[in-house]
C-alpha cells in the first residue's frame, strides 16, 4: 500500500446480481466517491438503496460488476487469494449486529485477537499486549477479556466488534449501520467513541445509515442513496444547511429536533421505489416525487457539482418550487 491522500476511492462502481432468469437486480449502478484520510464519508438512504452493497464491493466482499475501488491509490477490483487477504488487513468492517457478529463460544480476549491470528501478525506476546490495548482503547476493561459475549451489554458488545476492526490497524473502518440495533443513549456513546478514533488514529470511515441524525454526528461528506444511485453529495454543511434533491427534503423532514416537534414540516413519501430488477427510465425517485414533471420520467438527471462540490442529480433542483421546500425544511431545524 501506497500512502496517498485519498484512501478510498470508488469509480463507476456497479454491482448487479443475476435472478437465474436472464435478468439481474440493480443493486448499484455507478457509483464515485473518495474518503482522504481522517474522513468519515457517510451513506444514507431507505433500505433497498444499495449502501450496504456499495460497502460490501468496496470491502471486496461482494463481486464487483464493472467500475474500480482504489486503496490508497491501488486498484483492488480483481485481486483474488493472498494479494486481496494481504489488502484486508486495511480494510475492516464493523457490522450492525454487535451480537450475531460475535461468535458466542469465544471469549472476548480470543475473539479481538483472531484477525491477528489469521494473518500472522505479532508474536505470541506481541498478539496479548495487542489486545490488551485494544480494551482499552475502546473502553473495556481488562478483567472482561475472558468474558463471553452474552456476559456483556449491547454497546460492550460493540466495542468489542470495534476492537476486533482495528485490531490490524486498518486505514479504513466500514461501519454498516454499527448503532441502529442499540438504545439511543448507548449510540451515542458508540459514536463519540468512533469520533475520537478518526481524530487520536486518523481513520478514514465509510459509514453507512438509514438515519441522517446519526452521520451528522460523525461524517464529514454524505451522499444519499436511492435504488442504487447517488442522487445528492456534499459536505455535511451543504447537505443540512442547503439540501437540494427532494429525496434528501424527505430525509432531513424525518430528523426529530426540538423546532419540528409538532410541526408540519415531515414529507411522507407515497409509494415503494420501482424494482430495482427493471428500473424505470428518468429519475428513479420521479414516481414518489410531489415535483415530477415530463422531464423527470423521460431524461436520467447526471450528477453535477458546483464549486464546493455539492452535487445533485435532480432536474428540478434550482426550481423556485423545490428551493421553497428546502428553505421551509431550513427554517424548521433552526427555529
Amino acid at each position: 500500500m501506497t500512502e496517498t491522500a485519498n484512501v478510498l476511492e470508488a469509480r463507476d462502481l456497479v454491482v448487479h446480481f443475476p435472478t437465474g432468469d436472464g435478468q439481474a437486480v440493480h443493486a448499484v449502478d455507478g457509483v464515485s466517491f473518495v474518503i482522504p484520510a481522517g474522513t468519515a464519508f457517510g451513506l444514507v438512504g431507505e433500505s433497498g438503496s444499495g449502501k450496504t452493497t456499495v460497502a460490501m464491493a468496496c470491502a471486496r466482499l461482494t463481486d464487483i460488476t464493472s467500475g474500480s475501488v482504489y486503496l490508497q491509490g491501488e486498484e483492488i477490483t480483481h485481486l483474488e487469494r493472498g494479494a486481496l487477504k494481504a489488502v484486508r488487513r486495511h480494510v475492516q468492517v464493523v457490522f450492525q449486529d454487535p451480537y450475531a457478529s460475535l461468535n458466542p463460544r469465544e471469549r472476548a480476549r480470543d475473539i479481538v485477537r483472531r484477525p491477528l491470528d489469521l494473518m500472522g501478525i505479532g508474536t505470541k506476546q506481541e498478539r496479548e499486549a495487542r489486545v490488551d490495548a485494544l480494551f482499552a482503547t475502546v473502553g473495556l476493561r481488562s478483567e472482561q477479556k475472558d468474558l463471553f459475549p452474552h456476559q456483556f451489554s449491547g454497546g460492550q458488545r460493540q466495542r468489542i466488534g470495534i476492537a476486533r476492526a482495528l485490531a490490524t490497524s486498518p486505514k479504513l473502518l466500514i461501519c454498516d449501520e454499527p448503532v441502529s440495533a442499540l438504545d439511543v443513549a448507548i449510540q451515542a456513546q458508540i459514536l463519540n467513541l468512533l469520533g475520537r478514533l478518526k481524530g487520536e488514529l486518523g481513520l478514514a470511515f465509510l459509514f453507512i445509515s438509514h438515519d441522517l441524525a446519526v452521520v451528522q454526528h460523525l461524517c464529514d461528506r454524505i451522499a444519499v442513496m436511492y435504488l442504487g444511485q447517488i442522487v445528492e453529495i456534499g459536505a455535511r454543511r451543504d447537505i443540512f444547511s442547503r439540501p437540494r434533491h427532494p429525496y434528501t427534503h424527505a430525509l432531513i423532514s424525518a430528523v426529530p429536533s426540538p423546532h419540528t416537534i409538532g410541526a408540519s414540516t415531515r414529507i411522507r413519501l407515497k409509494g415503494d421505489p420501482p424494482s430495482p430488477i427493471s428500473p424505470p427510465a428518468g429519475c428513479r425517485f420521479a414516481g414518489r416525487c410531489a415535483h415530477t414533471v415530463e422531464i423527470c420520467r423521460r431524461a436520467t438527471p447526471t450528477l453535477e457539482a458546483g464549486d464546493t462540490g455539492h452535487a445533485v442529480a435532480c432536474h428540478r433542483a434550482d426550481d423556485p418550487e423545490v428551493v421553497a421546500v428546502r428553505d421551509m425544511l431550513v427554517r424548521a431545524s433552526s427555529g
